[in-house]
């Protein structure tokens, strides 16, 4: 059998925690943040993480990589 790749855009986005769980960044932060409220802004800020049924696709197509 060939190795399974690691998903590139995956790697990039996500990152696995010491006990297993994925964390990413949240979305729309990046630009055109102006019309947003504070509170929503403020919110969107740092890491969350991603929730359980996600994370087991998540996980099987980073392979070994987190980071």
């Amino acid at each position: 059998m060939p190795k399974m790749k690691t998903h590139k855009g995956t790697k990039k986005r996500f990152r696995l925690t010491a006990s297993g769980k994925v964390k990413h960044r949240c979305a729309g932060t990046s630009h055109l943040a102006s019309r947003m409220s504070h509170k929503r802004k403020r919110n969107l800020r740092g890491t969350k993480t991603v929730n359980d049924v996600e994370a087991v696709k998540i996980r099987r197509v980073l392979g070994k990589h987190s980071y």
